[in-house]
């Protein structure tokens, strides 16, 4: 009996809780949006003039070109292989879950928009300069990667390869993706001329900055970091004025050897300008640096997100 029970896996019932479930949703509808307006960008801009900017996506206009296949179908069959990888290195099943749902959500919608857009619009495709395509190409599968990177998912890919190198190796991931992207880049160049990988690399780039641009969004939130010798005179302007929370310690200063003391607050963009007058007002000899801050969260800014643990 005491065997049995050493042995004996037990698995405790968490309560249900709405928030927890309606943030789920809410999650997994923001990942399909994602999905979707990433196969739009997909099928409409880089599938009719075959522009390869890397990736399981890249290799699929490769593979279209030469049998014909639909492209969501072969993005889809060769993310199996790497999604077994990414179980068993990255994840386990929270990985394979939300990495599997992106991945068929964006396969079923690519080689639908490919089949009807055509009779949809008067003009297919809406354009023929290859800029064009390119520029909106990166962008609206930049904001489709970035939903989904944004409600924790991912569409596998060559993303899976490069994490898992970057875990093995300790080299940094945009320096692994630039290798497995540009590789397959590089190999379009070779089939379908240097133009169209030159074009690819263009829209690499502007899949990046699309993409971390809906992941953080604008960068709304500014850091004060001030050096002063009157800290509380500092804080009691910047608390009254500003009703902003404020954390200071002492420091030493590296070249005079002198105590004096640190100050940091957190503050909105449009409240920069008041915090320089502030603390000019309160120590005319303060050294202030401004920083950005990708994202606050919390009492003032924006609410922590409900887990979903």
């Amino acid at each position: 009996m005491t065997k049995q029970l050493l042995f004996k896996r037990t698995h405790v019932q968490r309560p249900f809780s709405w928030a927890r479930f309606w943030s789920q949703t809410r999650l997994t509808i923001v990942m399909v949006v994602g999905a979707c307006l990433a196969a739009l960008g997909y099928a409409m801009f880089q599938v009719p003039f075959n522009i390869v900017a890397g990736g399981i996506s890249g290799i699929g206009i490769i593979v279209n070109h030469f049998v014909g296949w639909p492209v969501g179908l072969i993005f889809w069959l060769l993310n199996l292989p790497l999604l077994v990888l990414g179980f068993f290195y990255l994840g386990r099943w929270g990985f394979l879950l939300r990495t599997l749902v992106a991945a068929t959500v964006f396969s079923i919608a690519t080689d639908f928009f490919v089949a009807y857009m055509p009779q949809w619009l008067s003009q297919y495709p809406l354009t023929d300069d290859l800029l064009l395509n390119t520029i909106y190409g990166g962008i609206v599968g930049g904001i489709g990667g970035g939903l989904i990177y944004r409600a924790g998912g991912t569409m596998g890919g060559t993303g899976i390869i490069g994490r898992i190198i970057q875990k093995k190796t300790g080299q940094p991931l945009s320096q692994v993706y630039f290798y497995t992207d540009g590789f397959i880049i590089l190999l379009a160049g070779l089939l379908f001329g240097w133009d169209i990988a030159l074009y690819g690399f263009l829209m690499l780039f502007l899949n990046g900055l699309a993409s971390d641009y809906t992941l953080e969004g604008p960068s709304s939130a500014r850091t004060a970091t001030i050096i002063t010798n009157y800290p509380q005179v500092v804080i009691d302007e910047l608390m009254v004025h500003l009703h902003r929370g404020v954390s200071f310690w002492e420091v030493t200063g590296g070249f005079t050897g002198q105590k004096r003391y640190l100050v940091l607050c957190t503050v909105t963009r449009p409240q920069v300008g008041e915090v320089k007058q502030l603390v000019a007002k309160a120590d005319p000899h303060a050294f202030v640096t401004i920083g950005v801050s990708h994202e606050a969260m919390g009492a003032g800014f924006t609410p922590m997100p409900v887990t979903t643990d």
